[in-house]
């Protein structure tokens, strides 16, 4: 079938395949989900932490997965949401494992399972080697989308807290990621193209708000009911379909360190994106929200 003719399509070139469609290309109507709101609203108590010496990112990765996500299906290898080392937003040379892996701004500090939660099928904790910040990925399996982002969308409101223990060079430390990040962001398929979560109420009880990183297509669209006063402020969101490549939050990060606007940011984004893509920084600035 056709595409719409306001919908652009990115391709990117991978060593793992063929360059591919990032995005939907069918767009499903949501889902009602009636009096859900009110459950997920239930404004929890932020979690007792240590005093906070650095910055906190948490990053929540669904797994591209061919058979339960609305997606373009690319190579059976890479969108396999079960199969985590091989995903293409994980253990691909752009995917958050690896490119974050590979940095030499980043060190890994652990990596392994996360107690109550199956979805999760690996957390890496990383730290910032001129910042000491703290870096939190989580890679959802594919099929758990949903819960995924109605997970991201209630730390966005500050109605979801977790404590986790990270060791460095200085000793144990107890923080609050969710709601309690400095830094949240989600990558992956934008799955609100095909079902919907209630917009949450900000929790007042949150001591704090942070920033936020959409990378997913059409983010501003389609997140935008689930941003506002008292949640955590979006400083980066999409305009288009794209691809949600780890380079993208690698390289706003570094801004983000230093104090840099929302503009300077999306600037960073775009000249990501456009050496990744081999495009113009004017074409690539076009993807990212203004």
């Amino acid at each position: 079938m056709p595409l719409h003719p306001n919908i652009i399509i990115h391709t990117m070139s991978h060593p793992c395949f063929l360059p591919i469609f990032s995005c939907l290309i069918l767009f499903f109507g949501p889902s009602c989900q009636k009096g859900k709101s009110e459950a997920l609203a239930s404004n929890p108590e932020p979690p007792a932490e240590h005093a906070r010496d650095a910055k906190i990112i948490h990053t929540y990765v669904a797994l591209c997965d061919n058979k339960s996500q609305g997606i373009a299906p690319v190579p059976e290898k890479i969108g396999n949401g079960d199969d985590p080392a091989n995903n293409l937003y994980w253990g691909c040379s752009d995917g958050s494992r690896s490119y974050f892996e590979k940095s030499k701004r980043w060190k890994r500090l652990s990596a392994g399972k996360v107690d109550g939660q199956q979805a999760i099928m690996q957390r890496l904790v990383f730290q910032h080697q001129e910042t000491r910040a703290i870096l939190v990925i989580d890679a959802w399996r594919g099929s758990t989308i949903e819960p995924c982002i109605e997970q991201f969308i209630q730390s966005i409101a500050g109605q979801h807290y977790e404590s986790l223990t990270v060791n460095d060079a200085k000793g144990s430390h107890t923080i609050n990621i969710g709601g309690g990040a400095d830094f949240l962001c989600f990558i992956g398929h934008n799955g609100l193209m095909e079902f919907s979560v209630p917009a949450l109420p900000a929790n007042p009880k949150r001591k704090q708000q942070g920033d936020v990183a959409i990378l997913c297509c059409q983010s501003d669209r389609f997140f935008q009911k689930h941003l506002g006063e008292g949640k955590h402020h979006a400083v980066l969101t999409t305009a288009s379909n794209m691809y949600p490549g780890a380079f993208i939050l690698h390289d706003t990060l570094e801004g983000w360190f230093k104090g840099e606007s929302r503009q300077q940011l999306r600037q960073r984004a775009a000249k990501a994106y456009a050496k990744n893509q081999k495009i113009s920084t004017k074409s690539a600035l076009t993807v990212f929200s203004k």
